[in-house]
């Protein structure tokens, strides 16, 4: 019986069969020899998702600099598994596998496939044999456990380990090998490079694996492909041959001229720094939810507060946290490092040294459940419950004008509400499907879903993103803006309360809303909470007053209010 690969689009794929791998491998190694003969290296790349599928196309779209031909042929390989083979077809017809606001995406990746003939995509692993780079885009998540308690957690290398074994019993001994994806340090030298090494001494290969290490750091949105291209890279190499050789590659694929490559000594280095930056970044912003706690509670607002910090060059970079940290990378990447300081390096300490990191992972995954509070406090201003609310939560992506939902902070928001029986509704102008709640039995993997850490949750497969947004708050008693989309930064109130029907709660989290529109929303008869503005409560109190004040003019005596006329004698 055949089995299917199903597209988020809902194409259907048909899994490869046995017979299907060696005229498989004939056309690669057809399409090869004439990329050869044209003196173009080949790369594969290993992985074709979030990464790998744009890193593919920006390798098949160098150039050599001094003749302007294409220098490089790219076969993307994926896995032939029902969750994965459906990027390889799609792959094939100049389709991009994944979702992009960058509009450079799609006509690169169509331009490589069908024009320049330099991109193609495979489900065959013996593509690794006819290799002169292979390029590793194979994810490396952190598994939590726990939900607030990263500690708990653990790395998934299985994935990772198979593909270097694989690896390094298919590709030749002059073979670079370049990871890409942001892993525990350690892992290159410590866990991928013995792997290699034990393949290559299997085979009789006497030199040791040209390894490397060089990580993305790749932002979603418009400027995707400059964020890989167009970004300063570290790299690294386990012996002086592979750093010289993956640093030759990378100034041939990237533009190095603008954007510096930093070399290290060691890929325990380059590791590290991602892990670093990454958690740095968590860090800083986890700093800012206590604060944020103080401003709502002490009348103070805290979105002022940062914009004032902000003209100092050296806090320039002070952003407020919203409603959590999601992305794929700050929500998981401290918890690699606290991982392989005892499964990899080897020490038994590792609570009492990492002190800050695994406590700012847990505040920014925690955070959202806040917001489910406000959403209920407002609500019970108003008279009324959050059991049976409808509520809209206004974005479902992780950050403002970009459809990447991954550990969105939106997604902690509505799970809370689900559980405390609220009625979700969910719109998002750059997300057509929320694939964590919708698929959330087997996305992102079995077992994996936060909705174990909530009960009621089993009604959320049945969520849709809707694009409509008047029609989306028709009737609902709720309005939570999670996400500072650019539509939602120009919302009327009156035209809120009017598409709405009636007041409603309408929830900011992140800074949305100035003042006038606060005061707005009161007079209009709703309750506004917000992450981190305690000011709030004072525009709420100063319209009551004014409001109290125009009543008490129309109850006194108006003789008393009369201008007298003068006689002029």
């Amino acid at each position: 019986m055949s089995e299917y690969s199903v597209s988020p689009a809902g194409e259907r794929f048909e899994l490869p069969q046995a017979a299907d791998y060696a005229p498989e491998l004939q056309r690669l190694e057809t399409l090869v020899g004439a990329a050869r003969a044209e003196g173009k290296e080949i790369v594969v790349v290993m992985g074709v998702g979030f990464v790998g599928s744009v890193m593919a196309a920006i390798i098949a779209d160098t150039v050599d600099r001094k003749t302007g031909k294409p220098s490089k042929f790219v076969i993307g390989c994926d896995l032939p598994s029902p969750r994965s083979y459906w990027k390889v077809p799609l792959l094939n017809c100049g389709q991009s596998p994944v979702k992009a606001e960058d509009p450079e995406v799609d006509p690169m990746i169509a331009r490589c496939v069908n024009e320049k003939k330099t991109l193609v995509a495979t489900y065959n692993n013996d593509c690794l044999k006819l290799a002169d780079c292979v390029v590793v885009d194979i994810q490396c998540d952190y598994t939590k456990h726990q939900l607030g308690n990263m500690c708990d957690g653990g790395v998934e290398m299985t994935a990772l380990e198979a593909t270097m074994r694989t690896i390094g019993e298919k590709i030749g001994g002059n073979c670079l090998v370049l990871i890409e994806t942001t892993v525990a340090p350690g892992t290159t030298e410590f866990v991928a490079w013995p792997i290699m090494k034990k393949a290559f001494a299997k085979r009789g290969i006497d030199s040791a694996p040209l390894l490397s290490h060089s990580f993305e750091r790749v932002m979603p949105g418009r400027e995707y492909v400059s964020s890989i291209r167009d970004f300063w890279r570290v790299c690294s190499g386990c012996t002086p041959e592979a750093r010289d050789r993956v640093v030759k590659f990378l100034t041939e694929v990237l533009n190095t001229e603008k954007f510096p490559l930093t070399v290290m000594d060691r890929p325990i280095e380059s590791e590290t720094t991602k892990i670093v930056e990454n958690s740095y970044r968590a860090t800083t912003l986890a700093f800012l939810n206590e604060w944020s706690i103080f401003a709502e509670r002490n009348g103070v607002d805290l979105i002022k507060v940062i914009n004032a910090i902000r003209m100092r060059p050296t806090h320039s970079n002070m952003i407020f946290p919203g409603p959590g940290i999601g992305g794929y990378c700050l929500p998981k990447d401290g918890g690699l490092g606290y991982w392989a300081y005892k499964h990899i390096l080897g020490f038994e300490d590792g609570d009492e040294v990492f002190q800050l990191t695994p406590t700012a992972i847990n505040i920014n995954d925690t955070r959202g459940l806040h917001v489910a509070e406000l959403t209920r406090d407002a609500l019970r201003n108003m008279g009324r419950y959050i059991a049976g609310a409808q509520v809209l939560i206004c974005g479902a992506s992780y950050r403002q004008d970009v459809g990447d939902t991954r550990y969105s902070g939106s997604e902690m928001v509505v799970r809370k509400l689900t559980e405390m029986g609220a009625e979700m509704r969910i719109h998002d102008p750059y997300v057509d499907h929320w694939y964590e709640l919708e698929q959330q039995d087997t996305y992102p993997a079995p077992g994996h879903s936060w909705s174990r850490f909530f009960r009621n949750q089993d009604g959320l497969v049945h969520s849709a993103v809707e694009k409509d947004l008047p029609q989306a708050i028709q009737g609902a008693e709720a309005v939570i803006l999670a996400v500072p989309h650019e539509p939602y930064l120009k919302l009327d109130p009156d035209q809120i309360v009017q598409w709405a029907g009636a007041p409603l709660a309408v929830i900011d989290c992140f800074g949305i809303l100035p003042d006038d529109k606060i005061r707005r929303y009161f007079e209009l008869g709703c309750e506004v909470k917000a992450l981190g503005r305690g000011h709030i409560q004072r525009i709420k109190q100063e319209v009551r007053d004014q409001a109290l004040a125009r009543e008490t003019a129309r109850t006194v005596d108006p003789v008393a209010h009369l201008v007298p006329i003068q006689s002029g004698i």
